[in-house]
């Protein structure tokens, strides 16, 4: 399946799905118009990703680009996304970024502060 991505972001997906235990089997898919910017493009064309994983129940809504192949790969990296933040919890990659944000900030609260 091509996505039309490099090579190493499409190897980088499909081995975090592996990871989580996501196959493609278990997705349905569906393709439905886009709205808001693109113009008459978007407005011809379905290139909005609907994407279901069967056995969780997650579904994932993309728009993210008008093509349409871009949006079927950023919706199984969002879903990957939230099936690691439903395992994973406190320790997913999301969260340790969100983490250290609100680290860096307090930080900056108390300099600030000090001064």
């Amino acid at each position: 399946m091509n996505f039309g991505v490099t090579d190493k972001k499409q190897a980088d997906l499909e081995a975090r799905m592996a990871a989580l235990g996501l196959r493609e089997q278990d997705f349905e898919e569906k393709y439905v118009r886009s709205s808001g910017p693109g113009g008459q493009k978007v407005n011809k064309t379905s290139s909005c990703v609907v994407l279901r994983h069967t056995p969780s129940g997650l579904e994932v809504k993309m728009q993210k680009e008008r093509s349409q192949p871009l949006n079927r790969y950023h919706a199984r990296k969002r879903l990957c996304e939230l099936m690691e933040e439903r395992t994973l919890g406190a320790r997913s990659p999301a969260a340790l970024a969100a983490e250290k944000i609100r680290k860096q900030k307090q930080r900056r609260r108390r300099r600030s502060s000090s001064r």
